[in-house]
This record gives structure tokens, sequence and C-alpha cells, in this order.
């Protein structure tokens, strides 16, 4: 079947769509579910797609890809977003956003049984038993358990403890009664009816509701102590130490706030980030996030709408308040979303999204450790985008000139590959045919010996030139590059000190950077590290010229004799404190007088 056949069956089938919610499926011609959507009114969103052009490409190649398509008509939206999700699951269309990781977590189950038993495990069994979770770190959960099991002295056993079976006197105490870990239920010592109790101040502490816990375990406390237990009180003081210390490291929000979900987006060009933070009895008790590949540049509101969906179904969420830093369009029933502006929800909110900005950070800085090209092309990317380049800046080179009213003058070039220092490419340069202070002159000087070199060793050339200057030492450096015919191959700037700007040849306007922008952090680095290595080579010169100068003065004092001073005192200044006899130990006695006399004369 033709192009065109395809397309009127297509434009048929969106008109005899229904208004009504719900499901329609892409196929391809193979018959491949290639992407899965929801709609209030299916006949509209589905239209959509075939009556105007797309700006991203990935969803112009969709539609042309599109063959067929299936829909399921539900009662509500919210019906519709449900099977949805099952499906995508299901299926895992190409085109649809999906998750990252879907890994399972653990849960904390108390068992149904007689003398029920907490344990951690990733299965859920529909037997009756009570779970809680899922939580995303197995270490904090396997931390919760061992301390419900410090605190209650529950059993971990699989013994099968009927009445029967403990009244038969079939079982007989373990390690974990000699140890103190358990209470001995098997033989009778912990009766159901504490047991039981115990399992509902469990059912609390799992809940979030630590505080009427705490009350029970120091009123215990007390008694004890009144009754001069105090073995026993001291048992139940280590216990509200425990719980109370737990109950620290839980951030409490509000007593206000009984049961919220809290959701945050952010994404980057690849990847969508959705927070989750839980909020139970005015403590934060959980925090999940998840990381969705885009397929079809998804905007925030679509992957904040799937992340809601997602975490709230795999977590069994069933908070009937969920916070979200924008109107979404999700329904359920008997719950309400909830923009703050203030107060304590704002605040919930704002952590929430640093929560989601860290996990961001955390997974580029995974990625630039694993890859650490990635990390480079980025930036240069970046540069590439700001200084207006036709290519990737790979090769980068800047130059600068040191000198004290025109005395000891020199230049520095340092060179940048990938965005880093090359530092064994660092060259040094005497300034030869200039007199006197004239950077400008000097800045040709440098520029004409350094690239004349390559031209002529026929080694390759930077991507772009850095000139530290205005408008001058940027035209000093033209005025080179066209010599050498080279101003077409390379791209060169000047960048003014004083207020970091940027300018162009032929450009009378400079150009302004973020001063927080990556480009002009790289730039700066590129200057001062020509500064420091010009100032540091222009120091050494001027040093010894001084030095040099001095002992220059001194008739009979000859090259080998300084070679030897040096050597020996490091310093003009230690050769001027110096005694006669050390340096007739050094040079004899002749050369000594000399230096003796001239230093000390009058």
């Amino acid at each position: 079947m033709s192009s065109s056949s395809y397309k009127d069956l297509l434009k048929e089938k969106v008109r005899l769509l229904p208004d009504q919610p719900g499901v329609y499926q892409y196929l391809d011609k193979d018959g491949t579910i290639i992407y899965i959507g929801k709609a209030k009114n299916l006949k509209k969103r589905v239209s959509s797609y075939f009556n105007k052009s797309h700006d991203n490409l990935k969803t112009e190649i969709l539609v042309r890809k599109i063959v067929s398509i299936n829909h399921i008509v539900v009662d509500s939206e919210q019906d519709a977003l449900l099977l949805e999700n099952n499906l995508i699951k299901k299926y895992k269309p190409k085109y649809n956003i999906l998750l990252k990781d879907d890994k399972t977590y653990p849960w904390i189950c108390i068992s149904n049984e007689p003398f029920p038993r907490v344990f951690v495990t990733r299965n859920i069994v529909k037997d009756g038993s009570i779970y809680y979770g899922p939580y995303t770190s197995s270490t904090m959960v396997k931390a919760l358990v061992d301390l419900i099991h410090r605190i209650f002295k529950l059993r971990n056993c699989r013994l099968k403890l009927t009445e029967e079976n403990i009244n038969a006197s079939k079982f007989n105490v373990c390690l974990e009664y000699h140890i103190n870990n358990c209470n001995g239920p098997c033989v009778g010592y912990y009766d159901i009816e504490s047991y039981m109790n115990d399992i509902q101040r469990v059912k609390k502490v799992l809940n979030g509701n630590l505080v009427e816990v705490l009350e029970y375990l120091k009123q215990k406390m007390i008694h004890f102590s009144e009754e001069l237990r105090f073995e026993e009180a001291n048992d139940y003081k280590q216990k509200y130490d425990l719980l109370d210390n737990y109950k620290s490291k839980s951030t409490i929000v509000s007593s206000k706030i009984i049961d919220v979900d809290v959701f945050s987006v952010d994404d980057d060009e690849n990847s969508g980030y959705v927070n989750f933070i839980k909020v139970k009895n005015g403590a934060i008790i959980q925090s999940y996030t998840i990381e969705y590949r885009k397929k079809l540049n998804e905007s925030l509101k679509e992957i904040l709408e799937r992340g809601i969906l997602d975490i709230r179904q795999r977590l069994f969420s069933v908070a009937r308040e969920i916070i979200v830093p924008f109107d979404v369009e999700l329904s359920y029933d008997n719950t309400k979303f909830i923009v703050p502006q203030i107060g304590d929800k704002k605040k919930l909110l704002d952590l929430s999204a640093r929560n989601v900005k860290y996990f961001k950070l955390e997974k580029k800085k995974s990625q630039s450790l694993k890859n650490p090209e990635l990390k480079t092309d980025r930036l240069l990317q970046v540069i590439k985008k700001d200084l207006q380049l036709d290519s990737l800046p790979r090769h980068i080179e800047c130059f600068d000139n040191s000198n004290i009213q025109g005395h000891y003058p020199v230049a520095a070039c340092v060179v940048f590959k990938n965005g880093k220092p090359s530092k064994k490419d660092y060259r040094h340069f005497n300034i030869k045919t200039v007199e006197g202070p004239n950077d400008f002159a000097s800045m040709e000087e440098v520029l004409f010996r350094r690239y004349s070199r390559l031209v002529n060793e026929g080694l390759s050339l930077p991507d772009v030139i850095i000139v530290d200057g205005g408008k001058g030492q940027l035209s000093s450096a033209v005025k080179i590059l066209k010599e050498l015919n080279i101003f077409d191959k390379v791209c060169v700037v000047g960048l003014a000190k004083r207020l970091e700007e940027i300018f162009y040849p032929d450009d009378p306007i400079p150009l302004y950077l973020d001063k927080k922008s990556e480009t002009l952090k790289v730039i700066q680095h590129l200057r001062d590290e020509a500064h420091r290595f010009g100032i540091t080579f222009h120091r050494d010169k001027r040093s010894k010229g001084f030095i040099s100068s001095e002992l220059d003065q001194i008739k009979g004092i000859g090259p080998k004799t300084k070679t030897a001073l040096f050597k020996k005192f490091k310093s003009v200044s230690a050769i001027k404190e110096a005694s006669q006899k050390e340096l007739e130990e050094s040079i004899g006695l002749a050369k000594s007088r000399i230096l003796w006399d001239f230093f000390h004369s009058s």
C-alpha cells in the first residue's frame, strides 16, 4: 500500500474516533506499537498529531512511521491514566518516556501468623500479611527493622507457634533468647496478649506515629523506677533513647501536616527527574527520586504527571493531598492538588526541588567520572555557542606581556587543550625588537614569532587566540595574522580587564558574558595563567639582571668566578655578608681580596 493510501486510512480513522476519554496506540508498518498515549478527548488529541507541523524532530519522525491507530474508550480520565501506565509498562513503546530504573524495592512485612514476625522482603505475598514501604534504601530499612527488634524483642524464627504446640512444650529457647534478643514466646515466656500489644506499637512506629510509643516506654520506665526495679527501668530507658534518637533523625515538618505527598521535577537534554517526599504525622518518612529517558522532548509538565502516577502506584500512596510546583492535568478521587506559595508546605516543595536538583547533579558527576570526554565535549559545546564559533575550540592560546617601564620586557603564551591547561606547550618570549614600554609592538613581535614558526614547520594552528587587552592589542594581533595569511583560519578575540569585555575584530560592540558562565571562567583561567606564567618569568629575569649588573661592575670577577660564588652563597646579599676567609675558600686569595675591597672599601 502506498504512503498516500496509509494517510487516507489514518485520516478516516481519526474522523471516526469518539469524543470520549481513552487510550490510543500508534502502530508502525510491522504492527509494532511505537507510542501509547491518554486523552480526555480521543478525537481532539489524536487529530492534533496530524493537523499541524511539529517543532520537535522526533515527533515528526514518529508521525511519519504511524500506519495504524488503535484506541480504547474508558469511563474517566483517571482510568485512562492508569490504563496508559499499565500498557506502557507492558509494551515499552519506542517513543514513550520510560523509567530508567524499574527495580523492586524492599518492604517491611508483619506476617499473618500467631506471634507475627517483622522482617524485610522484596516480594509481596497476598496472605493477609501487612506491608510497609517500599523503602528506597535497603540500608535504612534494615536499620529500622533492627531498631524494632532491639526495642520490642520480637521473634525472628519460622517456628509454628500455635497455642497447642506451645502448651505441648514442642520447642526450646534458642540462642536469641540467651543473648536477650527475644523474650521466648516459643516456651510461653512472652504471652500472646503482650506480644500483640508490642506489634501494635511496631505498626505505630512504621506509620510515623512515635509520640504514643515514646510515652508508653517513658511511663514503663517511671513505673519500674518507682518500684525500685532499676534493672528493668534501665532496660526501658535504653529502648526510649533508641526510639527518641530515631525520631531526632527524622525531619520534623509541622504537626499540622498529617499525610501529604510532595512532588517536584527537573530535566536536562536527555532525561527527566521527579522527586517524591512522603510526610506523615509531621515528619518526613520517605524520599525518592526517579529518572526518565526522554523520547519526544517531553515537557516538565508531562514528566511530572508521569512521575506522580508511577510513584503513587509503585509506593501504594493514598494521601489525599498532593503538593506540586505547578498545576497538572491529573485527578484522583477525594484528592486535591496544591501549589503552595508560602508557609510550611512551600518549604516542603523547596526541599523536594533541592533533592531533585542534587540528584541530577550527582548523575552528571557520575557520568563525568565514568566518561570524562562527555564533560569535556559539553564544556566545549558551551564555549562554541557563547563565542559564536564554527567548530569546537579544542586548542586555545592566550598571550600576555610583562615589563616595568620598558625594562626586561617579556611575554607569555599559555595553551589550553580540551578546556584544560597543557603546560608542556606553554612558551616564554624575550622581547628583542621593541624599545621602551610598547605593548602593541611587543604583541606584534610575539605573535609573529609564534605563528610564523607554526606555519613554517607545518604545525596545527589554535582554534581560538586570546590576547590580554582591549582593542589596541586585538588590532596588533589581527595585523600579524593577516600578514601570515592565517586570519581566516583562526578566531582571535581581545579580553579587556576592567569589565571582562570580549572584543571581536571589526566589531565596536564588545560581548559581555554572564559572570557565572562556564565560558567566562575558562577565559579568565587562561588570562590568569598567562599573567602568572609571564610575571614569574619577568621576575626571574629581573632578579638575574640585578644580580648580574652588580657583580659585572667588579673588574677581575669573570663568569666562572660568579658561578662559583652563586653555587656557594646562592645570592649577592649572602656574598656581601660572607667573611674574607669564606670568600678565599671559595674563589681563592686574589679574587676574594678584590670582592672584599669592592663591598667594604668605604
